[in-house]
């Protein structure tokens, strides 16, 4: 995983550099110096390409996970007439690096990234159909002089889309590189391709599953649900550098840990895997990562923190972060006191359970759901949305750290099989409601039953959900709303909505996140990139996003 940023010339000409408010530079330092804004991403290596004739420029920041020696960026064709930056991992590569080397004898590709190339120059834009990764990528071919832009299906890794008053179109894996220098912001959509010249470029779904529209209706077969994350899982673990996997004691990153260990097993009985957690003192999650550490037989790490810890990062998250939304500020803070301290053991790659609440129905609110219908259509909800809250916390708070987060659960072929299961057969809460029978189910009962047997402690398998923010440590969330209040009068949240039209914040707390944001990232653009994440407020839910605020937590607010 990386970081990529390119500039293209609306008219395929020369960039007049110096009209850049504080550039007297060349394009390449420009280039250079606005990606430098992202290079926590790539602490490895920078590659820069210029094609000043034609406007164009490229540059890569490097974390080498997979061809380490030899996967320097940008990537060529053979004739040196298509240049190719990608941010994220190709998890087929060794399947389409054999198909390749049938129709060019010889082929060896010098990283998984390669493969694009040469998909390009056989299928065109219906490369996209082949590979399988999470992933965003820039590809220019100088003959031509089109472009061809994409991001992965669930938008696991970040890409925005930017343009400045000269029209010259920006492109980067953060926002932070675009805000300064363009008039017009966007996030590029996952699932989404952008082919053309830069004049007529315009992102056109490629992505396109039959659960988006339809409610399905396939029975749950629970020994292919195990296989399908089981495929998943070791289809994540291509990698040249030393690797570990987060453990929250929740059931989602101990499956994914379990699995692992196993499958690193088969190819070293006396492999241990490394695993990560991280609370306070006395925390959930803690407990039951210990539990798991010890049935899997990990080479476990505890990192312990303080509220102080956490409120000190606040400022410094938010620019990584580049959101202001609650619900991912409150899931980064440990995330981002955790990444620092894995990524000093050597580790370059961690494994996460992120996307299993999105496809499993997993949030405590779903409870709530008034029908299957409606269950199903939230899950597609939360989906289509996991780019702006729970993704886009992941990767860049652990790339913050030039740290490469990968989440099995949100494979493609993983996610098109749990999507397609009916959802009679996922949906938690009392099933009496709807079809008579008078029993209780609880969340993400069907990704539980699967791996029933010796996977896990029975204490973790059958675990309620615990969202990360509250699993560390109820003191945090308990001390942040204080924190706020601390920061912002009254007053000012009388005028909330009039010094902030887009988004205005509701609570004290949300207004101080608001303001951090307004100083690092100041304008209307890039206050529109940021969606809020919250419970379905018609379905009888609280607006506050945190676990406990539900009525189906074993320790909600209203029963302590």
């Amino acid at each position: 995983m990386c970081g990529i940023l390119a500039i293209f010339s609306p008219e395929g000409q020369p960039i007049e550099v110096q009209n850049f408010k504080g550039s007297e530079h060349s394009l390449r330092e420009l280039a250079y110096r606005q990606s430098g804004k992202q290079r926590h991403r790539g602490p490895d290596d920078t590659g820069v390409e210029i094609i000043a004739e034609q406007g164009v420029a490229l540059v890569h920041e490097r974390l080498a996970v997979i061809g380490v020696e030899t996967g320097h960026q940008p990537l060529y064709s053979k004739d040196g007439n298509i240049s190719l930056i990608v941010n994220g991992e190709i998890y087929n590569y060794v399947e389409l690096t054999q198909q390749i080397a049938k129709r060019l004898p010889g082929y060896q590709p010098k990283s998984d990234s390669n493969v694009i190339i040469e998909l390009y120059e056989q299928h065109g834009q219906e490369l996209l159909q082949h590979i399988t990764g999470m992933f965003s990528f820039v590809l220019y071919d100088r003959r031509t002089r089109q472009l061809l832009v994409a991001r992965d299906p669930f938008g696991i890794i970040p890409l925005y889309m930017g343009k400045d008053l000269q029209g010259n179109l920006w492109i980067a894996s953060e926002m932070k590189c675009l805000v300064e220098v363009c008039e017009q912001l966007q996030i590029f959509p996952p699932g989404h391709l952008a082919a053309g010249t830069v004049n007529h470029l315009k992102p056109v779904r490629y992505y396109q599953p039959s659960w988006r529209q339809l409610v399905p209706n396939n029975n749950v077969n629970l020994d292919e649900l195990r296989r399908q994350v089981e495929l998943a899982v070791r289809s994540h673990l291509q990698c040249d550098v030393p690797f570990g996997a987060l453990l929250s004691g929740g059931v989602d990153s101990s499956l994914i840990a379990s699995i692992a260990a196993r499958i690193m097993r088969e190819r070293d009985p006396n492999y241990k895997l490394r695993t990560f957690s991280v609370g306070m003192e006395g925390s959930p999650d803690f407990e039951h990562a210990r539990m798991v550490a010890q049935h899997i037989g990990s080479e476990h790490s505890e990192i312990a923190f303080n509220v102080e810890d956490c409120l000190d990062g606040v400022r410094d998250l938010i620019w990584h972060l580049e959101s202001y939304d609650i619900a991912t500020v409150r899931c980064s803070l440990p995330m981002f006191y955790l990444a620092r301290h894995v990524k000093s053991t050597g580790i370059k790659m961690i494994l996460s359970g992120e996307g299993a609440d999105e496809i499993f129905g997993g949030y405590l609110y779903f409870h709530k759901a008034p029908n299957y219908e409606e269950f199903h259509h939230e899950m597609v909800t939360r989906c289509e949305q996991l780019h702006v809250s729970d993704i886009l916390r992941a990767n860049k708070v652990t790339m913050s750290k030039g740290l490469e987060l990968r989440v099995p659960f949100l494979d493609t072929a993983l996610v098109d099989y749990v999507m397609n299961i009916r959802p009679q057969d996922k949906i938690p809460g009392r099933l009496n409601e709807f079809d008579g029978e008078c029993k209780w189910r609880m969340e993400k009962f069907v990704l539980r039953q699967a791996f029933a047997g010796d996977y896990l402690p029975d204490a973790v398998l059958w675990r309620q959900k615990e969202q990360f923010s509250d699993g560390v440590g109820y003191a945090l969330i308990d001390a942040l709303p204080v924190f706020a209040a601390r920061h912002v009068t009254d007053a000012q949240m009388l005028l909330a909505e009039k010094r902030f039209p887009i988004n205005p914040p509701k609570t004290k707390e949300g207004y101080y996140y608001r303001c951090i944001f307004e100083e690092q990232y100041p304008g209307d653009a890039a206050a529109r990139t940021v969606e809020k994440w919250a419970p379905r407020l018609d379905w009888g839910c609280p607006e506050d996003p945190s676990g406990r605020a539900q009525a189906a937590h074993d320790k909600a607010y209203g029963k302590c």
